[in-house]
C-alpha cells in the first residue's frame, strides 16, 4: 500500500511542495472550530458563530476562483504568498477586536476570507510538472486526499491545544503565523516559481464554461453542507458530553476515517470512468452519515464520527481526476480552485444551517443535517450522469501540459475512459 505514496515523496520537490501547502492550509481548515470556541469564550451564541464562520466561507467562495484565475495568468509567487499575508493580518485583527464592535469582526472576517491563499488549487496544479506519469499524477491526487485528512486529524487537536495552554484568541493567531510560513515555503520552491498556466481561451465565465465541471461542483456544495453541520452539531454534542476534549475527539475522528478510507482507495489503480465511481462513493458517504443520530455515549460517538468520515477522502480524490478531465485548457488552477471554493460554500452554509437547527431541535437534528445533505448530493450526481460522463469519442479535457504531460492514456484503460 505504501509503496505507490513512497515513489511520490521520493520525487524531487514533491514533499516539499505537499507539506507546505498541508501546513499553508491550516488557518483555512481549521477556521471554523477555532472560530466557534473563540465566540463560545467569548459569550456569544452559536448563531452568531455560525453567521461569522459562514462570512469568512463566503468570501473565501469568492476569493478562491479569483485568486485562482490570477494564478493561471501571473504565477503562483506573484499571488500565493501576500493573500497569505492579508488573510492572516485580518483574522489577527478578528482576534484582537474579539465581538465588542460586530461591523469590524465582520469585515474580518470577510477579507481573511477572501485573501485565503488557493494552495490547493495551485499543489494540484503543479503535480504534473513534478511528477511525469499520468498514474503518478492520479496517485498524488489520492496523496493530496489523504495528507489533507492528517490535517483534520491534527487540526482540531492543535485548536484544543492551544485553547486549552493559551486561549481561544491565541489559537486563531497561531495557526494564521503558521498558515504563512507554509505559503511561503511552497512559493519559494523552483515548481512554484517556474510554473506557467497553458494558453488559455479568453472567456469570462473560464473554467465554468465546463458543464461537467459545473454538475460536479453541484453535488459537491452538499458535500461540504454535510461536513460543516458536523462541526457545530458536534459542539452541542460536546457541551452535554465532556466539553471541548470531547470535541476535538469527535472532529479528530471525523479526519481519521477519512484518512483511513483515503489511503485504502489510493493503494489501488481503479478501473471504470471516475465519474460512474463517484456515484457509488457519494451513496456510501451518505449511508455513513446517518449513524449520527443515535447520538450514543462519548466513546461510541467518535467511533461513529469515524465511520462517517471513511469514504470522504476518496470522494475528493476522484473529484480531482473529473475536475483535470473537464477543465477547459489554461483554467487548471482555477478549476480546482472551484471545487475548493464549492466545497467551502457549502461547508459554510451548513455550518449556518445547523446553528439554528441545533438552538431549535437539539444535538440530535443537527447530526440529521448530513445525512440528508448526502443524499442530494447523490440525487444531483444521478440527474447529472450524461452531462458529467466524458464523451465516448475521448477525454473532455484539451490535451495540455497542465493535465496530462505525456498524452499518454493510463495502462488498463481505453482512451474514452481515462481515469
Amino acid at each position: 500500500m505504501a509503496a505507490g505514496y513512497l515513489e511520490i515523496l521520493r520525487a524531487r520537490h514533491a514533499a516539499r511542495l505537499l507539506t507546505g501547502t498541508l501546513v499553508g492550509r491550516l488557518p483555512n481548515a481549521t477556521a471554523a472550530i477555532a472560530v466557534v470556541l473563540f465566540i463560545r469564550a467569548e459569550g456569544g451564541t452559536y448563531s452568531l458563530a455560525g453567521a461569522l464562520a459562514a462570512v469568512y466561507g463566503v468570501a473565501n467562495a469568492v476569493g478562491q476562483p479569483l485568486l485562482g484565475r490570477l494564478v493561471d495568468l501571473y504565477g503562483q509567487p506573484r499571488v500565493q504568498l501576500p493573500a497569505a499575508l492579508v488573510s492572516a493580518l485580518a483574522m489577527t485583527a478578528f482576534a484582537l477586536s474579539g465581538t465588542d464592535q460586530l461591523p469590524l469582526a465582520y469585515a474580518s472576517m470577510a477579507v481573511a476570507g477572501l485573501f485565503t491563499p488557493p494552495l490547493e488549487g495551485g499543489l494540484r496544479a503543479l503535480w504534473p510538472s513534478v511528477l511525469r506519469r499520468e498514474d503518478q499524477v492520479h496517485t498524488a491526487y489520492a496523496m493530496d486526499a489523504v495528507a489533507q485528512e492528517v490535517m483534520f486529524t491534527v487540526g482540531p487537536l492543535l485548536v484544543t491545544l492551544c485553547v486549552a495552554l493559551w486561549s481561544a484568541q491565541a489559537a486563531l493567531v497561531v495557526l494564521n503565523v503558521i498558515g504563512v510560513l507554509g505559503a511561503l515555503s511552497v512559493v519559494v520552491s523552483p515548481p512554484s516559481r517556474a510554473w506557467r498556466s497553458a494558453p488559455r481561451e479568453a472567456h469570462w465565465l473560464g473554467a465554468l464554461r465546463s458543464p461537467g465541471l459545473l454538475a460536479l461542483l453541484g453535488a459537491f456544495l452538499f458535500v461540504g453542507l454535510a461536513l460543516g453541520s458536523i462541526t457545530v452539531a458536534g459542539v452541542s454534542y460536546a457541551d452535554d458530553n465532556g466539553g471541548d476534549a470531547v470535541y476535538g475527539w469527535l472532529m479528530a475522528a471525523l479526519g481519521l476515517g477519512a484518512l483511513v478510507g483515503g489511503t485504502v482507495y489510493g493503494a489501488r489503480q481503479w478501473s471504470g470512468a471516475p465519474e460512474r465511481r463517484l456515484r457509488g462513493l457519494v451513496a456510501l458517504l451518505a449511508v455513513c452519515y446517518l449513524p449520527l443520530v443515535l447520538v450514543p455515549g462519548p466513546v461510541a460517538m467518535t467511533a461513529l464520527t469515524a465511520l462517517a468520515g471513511v469514504f470522504l477522502a476518496p470522494c475528493i480524490a476522484c473529484a480531482f481526476i473529473i475536475v483535470d478531465r473537464h477543465a477547459p485548457s489554461g483554467t487548471v488552477t482555477e478549476a480546482f480552485s472551484w471545487l475548493v471554493t464549492t466545497f467551502t460554500v457549502g461547508a459554510s452554509v451548513g455550518t449556518g444551517l445547523a446553528g439554528p437547527v441545533v438552538e431549535w431541535g437539539g444535538t440530535l437534528w443537527g447530526f440529521a443535517v448530513p445525512g440528508v445533505a448526502g443524499a442530494v448530493s447523490l440525487l444531483v450526481l444521478l440527474a447529472t450522469g450524461r452531462v458529467l460522463a466524458a464523451p465516448a469519442g475521448g477525454p473532455v479535457v484539451a490535451a495540455s501540459s497542465e493535465n496530462d504531460p505525456n498524452r499518454a492514456v493510463e495502462p488498463r484503460f481505453s482512451s474514452g475512459d481515462r481515469a
